[in-house]
């Protein structure tokens, strides 16, 4: 398949602009707010300049799920292959089923492996091609199987989504492609996103997944006091 040869040429080109390190578990360095993760331990966490958040809603390739109205959005900037997307995957799921206010701005944060950037590159193109709401109903099939994640299993599940492989491999395979994943890693990097999953709410970055019950406080807090935490 020669065009899938060239998307992993162009993966191996990018991934040298990656940050080194993308994920990390247990390190906590100073937070601004007191939030807790569901292991009871401090979850880091540091204010953003409004000038980089407002930058997330001009980013090419995000999408947007749950209510676009919402009176709160929560940004997931998150890598396929990371553990703890998997897992937030699901808690992301649960808050828009129990929350229909929430808006939720899935980012993809290709940082971990060149199998990453592969699948980032089928996602991106699959969001060209699908409405919101399609293009999350992929996205969290991405997770049901185990294993790495790379561009030949999202190929395989775009086919449930009746997405032609060889245009979607065509399309996955532009150079507007690897930009918007390059936007998406310079404003991580510029907003200090040191793990993956990264949140954004409320001028804040939240490094990892701190679980449900604390995102729905965080949610909560922001509709209280327009605060993370009150």
């Amino acid at each position: 398949m020669r065009a899938l040869t060239v998307v992993l040429l162009a993966a191996a080109l990018f991934a040298g602009a990656l940050p080194a390190a993308a994920q990390f578990a247990g390190q906590v360095g100073q937070a601004w707010y007191p939030i807790v993760g569901a292991d009871g331990k401090p979850v880091a966490n540091h204010r953003i300049r409004a000038e980089l958040e407002s930058r997330i809603a001009a980013l090419p390739g995000a999408v947007t799920v749950g209510n676009p109205q919402g009176d709160v959005t929560l940004v997931e900037f998150y890598d396929l292959n990371c553990p703890y997307c998997r897992r937030a995957a699901a808690d992301l799921h649960r808050l828009l089923q129990d929350d229909p206010k929430l808006k939720v701005v899935l980012v993809p944060f290709p940082v971990l492996s060149e199998a990453s950037i592969l699948a980032a590159r089928v996602e991106l193109a699959v969001a060209q091609m699908l409405p919101p709401a399609r293009f999350y109903a992929f996205h969290r099939k991405l997770y049901e199987g185990r294993g790495v994640i790379d561009g030949n299993r999202a190929l395989a599940v775009a086919r449930d989504f009746a997405l032609d492989p060889k245009v979607l491999v065509e399309a996955a395979d532009q150079e507007s492609i690897t930009e918007a994943m390059k936007a998406h890693v310079r404003l991580g990097n510029a907003m200090g996103l040191m793990a993956t999953p990264a949140y954004v709410i409320k001028g804040v970055a939240v490094l990892g997944h701190p679980g449900v019950t604390s995102l729905q406080q965080m949610i909560a807090s922001v509709r209280r006091c327009d605060q993370v935490v009150c």
